[in-house]
């Protein structure tokens, strides 16, 4: 097996082509991570979520990592490691163009609003939700692949 890094090019492809990632943020120096589907676009990372600890830790502190990866056949695999910024996009009259977008992203794929709306043990979405759409800034990514001999 052979492991090299991913081109820049390489590793946005992967991003494009992926609708789940790892999330890691960190409060009071502890990390927290947590499965998330997301839609790349804009060199952005956008998802939904409801309020719950991941929201609440990203409010905190804003700095994330995002980890995508993928198998291959055998042991080939390809993972690309985000570090970026959190951003929520409120539900305000000057942050609608950004939400907008972020549901035109997101809504492309099957089923996007499930696992953001459903949280264990409680019920779908509500009328009343207070969803919560956000992106991560991609501010830097690197990758590495494994390929057979």
């Amino acid at each position: 097996m052979i492991i090299q890094p991913m081109s820049t090019l390489e590793c946005t492809k992967l991003l494009a082509a992926s609708r789940l990632g790892h999330l890691g943020c960190t409060k009071d120096g502890q990390p927290y991570v947590v499965p998330i589907h997301y839609a790349y676009a804009d060199h952005h990372l956008y998802a939904f979520s409801m309020p719950g600890k991941k929201v609440e830790w990203m409010r905190v502190n804003p700095l994330v990592s995002v980890l995508v990866h993928t198998r291959g056949e055998g042991q080939e695999w390809k993972s690309v490691v985000i570090d970026g910024r959190y951003e929520e996009l409120l539900d305000r009259i000057d942050h609608m163009p950004e939400r907008e977008h972020a549901w035109s992203i997101l809504s492309k794929h099957v089923d996007w609003w499930e696992p953001g709306a459903l949280k264990p043990g409680t019920p779908p979405l509500a009328e009343h939700s207070t969803h919560v759409f956000y992106r991560i800034s991609i501010e830097h990514l690197s990758g590495r692949e494994a390929k057979a001999k």
